[in-house]
């Protein structure tokens, strides 16, 4: 993969390419930040608490998680406005990795902020209400959606298992109970933020692999994209054409002066063979 932007983040997360605007926004979550690029170079917004993740609204405005609620935010001016709580009255958790389903339903998962056992869960905020889906969740990861609708997935990273859930065709709400996709427990991989392809095959970033590894609908691994990045956190497919495979990094605990330690938490980039899908639209 190529360099596509050097900031170093933290803990780099939730890459989005926005349809309308042609532009990726991803977060630093220790960084408590959102980046972004355009034609007039590198962007970045500060917050005061963890942000994580987010779904677009407009072409003006997304729908981000933090670690209290789900905000409005207006692209133009920087500004929020809350729509729903998120785990507010829970000091001890955050917002991690989220995705907006076919439906305009965002899903978007939590954990303790430090990796508590048990203490996250995955939600879905769907026609103005958080509902929880999941509980006793570790590290919420790989949420993404099939392109016939068919399913969502999902992992908590600890299990090393990332699973798939079938989905009710009309309003997208999970239907029976999750299923074993992959099984990563044998080769030691950690499944960290995922997005399917418009080939309905999964792309999985293997957090400490420095790679991002795409299974086919059937869950047969097919192929690897090498990261120079150790800890390679979340993909995301953007460009006019949907071919650009985005990737987050994370240099958080990663110190020390090898030679690729200035690669570590930056975000990158590289042209693959096969399109991603449009990313949906939030239905606020």
């Amino acid at each position: 993969m190529d360099l596509f932007d050097a900031r170093r983040c933290a803990l780099g997360e939730g890459p989005l390419w926005h349809p309308e605007r042609q532009q990726l926004f991803w977060f630093d979550i220790l960084g408590k930040r959102l980046l972004s690029r355009d034609h007039t170079g590198a962007l970045e917004w500060q917050f005061d608490e963890y942000v994580s993740a987010a779904g677009w609204v407009d072409h003006d405005a997304l729908l981000m998680a933090s670690e209290t609620g789900l905000y409005r935010f207006d692209i133009n001016n920087g500004e929020r406005s809350l729509i729903a709580a998120l785990e507010a009255d829970n000091p001890a958790t955050r917002s991690n990795d989220g995705r907006v389903d076919p439906w305009g339903g965002f899903w978007i998962g939590t954990m303790g902020k430090q990796a508590e056992p048990g203490q996250g869960a995955i939600y879905r905020f769907y026609q103005g209400e958080v509902t929880q889906l999941y509980g006793d969740i570790t590290i919420s990861n790989a949420i993404c959606f099939a392109p016939d609708r068919s399913c969502a997935y999902f992992t908590d990273t600890v299990t090393r298992r990332i699973l798939r859930q079938p989905l009710s065709p009309e309003h997208g709400w999970p239907s029976g109970v999750p299923e074993l996709f992959v099984d990563l427990t044998g080769e030691g991989l950690n499944p960290d933020g995922a997005v399917v392809d418009s080939a309905g095959c999964l792309w999985n970033a293997q957090w400490g692999a420095s790679r991002i590894a795409r299974y086919g609908p059937d869950g047969r691994f097919l192929s690897a994209v090498d990261c120079p990045a150790e800890q390679v956190s979340c993909p995301a497919f953007g460009d006019t054409d949907l071919r650009t495979l985005f990737a987050t990094s994370a240099a958080e605990g990663l110190a020390g002066s090898g030679e690729n330690t200035h690669l570590q938490g930056q975000t990158w980039q590289a042209v693959q063979p096969v399109a991603g899908q449009r990313e949906h639209q939030v239905r606020l």
